[in-house]
């Protein structure tokens, strides 16, 4: 469908002569005020995309066309979106954005209203949880994947708003090394580990769990009074015998979109208190909203931002996005959104056809801290023979009341004063006649702004580029909410785990006595020659 819009077309002749943000006098105070929205505390400026009036109407007709409201209402209304037509798929309800409302209204779903219900009582618990646990100062989470990576992004981000005498430790990979330095810095009496498995089965984490209880029972202490549990209602770890409380998740909350459930709120909660975690799911539930009802498309922030995505990725060919916070508590940030942008829409399959479709979907997200990234990789952006688009997200203020005037300037000021200048001059390079020195310009950007890094704007930020996402998938008509690409590493993981297990129970050892690591690896290899290729040879 996305090729068949009438817009498509007219995109396409309106691509094969852009703006040129190099143009002397284009980049003006005029565009830039015009091409600017605020909602949630947040600014946008999107004056330095190559984009026009023109181009921009061509964009809502784009949205309009992809009937972007009507199927964000029913995602939000807790329709079956999770599903590819005429293939097997999960067939699930999309619900993140019920478990994080406010309220309920009068024109929310049924569905919804029982998901936002049932959120309340895990609320409940999670305040009283916090309360009871105030002796604890530590707290190690075990997860992997969307079950630890925006948790920790955002734990990081809301670093400024930690209690004191609490710390949080991520256990997310299964190397036993990671387990043992955490292990090097805590007070295991004075710890909680939060478990953290949707479907209570996967390998790693089973590993991790019993890893550590296994120390806590070597000094001395029941694990049960250390121990929760977050995990979907009755899978093999919903068992209140072993855990000190248990919190649920919903089978219509996929990993990366779990950040707002009790998956991102028992730790954040702990580490920083309940009423922070209370801001931070207002900020997310106003910027979803918004990015319902706001039906004025310049206007609305998540589908402006998806569009520009669209633009650069389908029009423009450009294959990168680049999010570039100038904030040291970002610097986890750009690699939960690479999560959430590629697991959801690095898909090849129409959603209403279940046929492979023939254009490009969601592009290569990278990024760190903006001061770093002018050291090292935006040399290529400046000069490279690669055109990478930028998200830019800036902060009038510091998170920490520590700010200096040094020199005249505040560094909080300087650290703007950077990013503005990426902004310009990567929009309008330098004319020189050495060739060294020359720099082509016209490399889009755009930015977001707000006042400080608080609870409230990092949950409006994180539903932003949620949004972004979902709109975007919406357009290309595919499936945003599942992870195929995930399942087939992690099935032959688990035979080769089973190799492993084989070979140490024979004892089958190389010359050292230690396991030939090459064994379970050939042995896969082959079984997938002979027994896969055939049938994986149909869908070629």
């Amino acid at each position: 469908m996305f090729r068949e819009y009438k817009s498509f077309i007219k995109l396409q002749e309106l691509a094969k002569n852009p703006v040129d943000l190099t143009k002397e006098g284009f980049l003006s105070s005029e565009r830039i005020h015009e091409m600017k929205l605020e909602i949630c505390g947040w600014k946008m400026l999107y004056g330095t995309e190559r984009i026009d009036n023109e181009v921009l109407e061509n964009l809502i007709k784009l949205s309009e066309e992809a009937r972007v409201f009507l199927k964000m209402k029913d995602m939000q209304d807790m329709k079956v979106m999770n599903f590819v037509s005429n293939c097997k798929s999960e067939e699930r309800m999309v619900g993140h954005t019920a478990i994080r409302a406010q309220s309920i209204s009068s024109n929310m779903s049924k569905e919804a209203k029982e998901a936002y219900e049932e959120s309340q009582v895990e609320l409940k618990k999670l305040e009283e949880f916090v309360s009871k646990t105030s002796e604890f100062k530590h707290m190690v989470v075990c997860g992997i994947g969307g079950s630890y990576l925006g948790a920790l992004a955002i734990s990081k981000a809301l670093k400024g708003l930690h209690k004191t005498n609490r710390t949080l430790h991520f256990a997310s990979n299964v190397d036993p090394d990671k387990i043992a330095t955490i292990l090097e810095e805590i007070d295991l009496s004075k710890t909680i580990v939060a478990v953290i498995s949707k479907s209570g089965g996967t390998m790693e984490i089973k590993a991790q769990e019993q890893m550590l209880k296994n120390r806590f029972l070597e000094k001395g202490l029941n694990p049960k009074d250390h121990f929760v549990m977050v995990t979907g209602k009755g899978s093999p770890m919903d068992n209140p015998l072993l855990y000190r409380e248990i919190f649920y998740m919903w089978d219509f909350i996929g990993g990366r979109y779990s950040v707002s459930s009790m998956v991102g709120g028992v730790p954040i909660a702990f580490i920083c208190g309940f009423d922070v975690w209370s801001e931070f799911l207002k900020g997310a539930s106003d910027m979803d909203t918004h990015a319902l009802h706001e039906k004025d498309v310049k206007k609305n922030m998540p589908l402006m931002g998806a569009l520009l995505g669209i633009w650069n990725r389908n029009f423009l060919n450009l294959n990168t996005l680049c999010i570039v916070p100038y904030s040291s508590s970002l610097d986890l940030w750009a690699g939960h959104i690479q999560q959430l942008y590629m697991e959801s829409n690095g898909k090849r399959v129409s959603q209403d056809s279940g046929k492979f479709i023939d254009f490009s979907t969601c592009p290569i997200i990278f990024g760190t801290c903006g001061t770093e990234g002018q050291h090292s990789y935006f040399q290529a952006i400046h000069q490279g023979t690669v055109t990478v688009p930028l998200e830019y997200i800036g902060f009038f203020n510091p998170q920490h009341n520590t700010d200096q005037e040094i020199e005249g300037t505040l560094n909080q000021e300087k650290l703007l004063s950077n990013l503005f200048a990426q902004a310009i001059s990567l929009a309008r390079g330098q004319s020189s006649e050495n060739p060294n020195q020359y720099f082509p310009g016209n490399r889009p950007s755009r930015m977001l702004l707000t006042n400080t890094l608080s609870a409230y704007a990092m949950g409006s930020l994180l539903s932003y580029y949620e949004n972004i996402a979902a709109f975007q998938g919406f357009i290309w008509g595919i499936n945003s909410f599942d992870q195929e690409g995930v399942q087939l590493g992690k099935l032959i993981a688990n035979k080769i785990v089973e190799e492993y297990k084989s070979h140490r129970i024979t004892k089958k050892f190389g010359a050292d006595k230690s396991l030939d690591v090459e064994i379970a690896f050939m042995k896969e290899l082959e079984d997938l020659s002979t027994k896969d290729r055939h049938e994986n040879s149909k869908f070629a």
